[in-house]
């Protein structure tokens, strides 16, 4: 019996092998474009545009570095890639997660290590670092859950925690066709890179 497939063919024409991915199968156009089209929210959201997992990593890479204002450009290389698997294997609530169970983290953690050293960033980031994005990342979700989402404040608060309205002061969410959400995350990736 021949073996399933376990690669996608990329608009790169790279295959990436979801079992052993590899860094030189990696390329930011198809990771900007992938995520421009993947919906947060499993697409349930207002506005006449999906909220897209690149807006969200643009957003959480801002307020990464409102947390963290002296932080080096690579640790915000890593907050604007931190779901940058999900331009493969898609984007999964949180109780499709819990429900997959452990396989999911594991092709998730694979895919984050060939994608951090592709642009240069350590396979797995220092646990301090991953905490600041994370924290970002949920202060995220707590805007996106109560400004699209649906969500009451209250419930919001209570799944992801109320954040310090400091920090999202001035901070809108933007609904952006794809191909305007995929130009400004390649920005702001080029952005980064120049700066490491």
């Amino acid at each position: 019996m021949p073996k399933p497939r376990a690669w996608q063919k990329m608009l790169s024409g790279r295959r990436l092998d979801l079992l052993d991915p590899t860094p030189v199968d990696i390329e930011i156009e198809d990771i900007a474009h992938g995520l421009s089209f993947v919906a947060r929210w499993n697409g349930q959201t207002l506005g006449d545009f999906a909220y897209s997992v690149a807006e969200h990593s643009l957003l959480v890479e801002n307020l990464f570095v409102r947390l963290n204002p002296k932080v080096p450009p690579k640790w915000c290389l890593a907050a604007l890639l931190h779901d940058a698997p999900e331009y493969v294997i898609g984007d999964m609530i949180s109780p499709v997660k819990n429900a997959v169970g452990p396989g999911y983290g594991e092709l998730d953690q694979r895919l984050t290590a060939a994608i951090h050293i592709r642009f240069g960033l350590p396979a797995s980031i220092p646990i301090t670092v991953k905490k600041q994005i994370k924290k970002a990342d949920k202060i995220s979700a707590w805007m996106e859950a109560t400004r699209i989402a649906g969500f009451t404040e209250a419930e919001a608060n209570r799944f992801f925690g109320r954040p310090d309205q400091s920090v999202i002061d001035g901070l809108d969410l933007c609904l952006r066709a794809p191909i305007e959400v995929r130009k400004n995350y390649l920005k702001r990736h080029a952005e980064l890179m120049a700066r490491l």
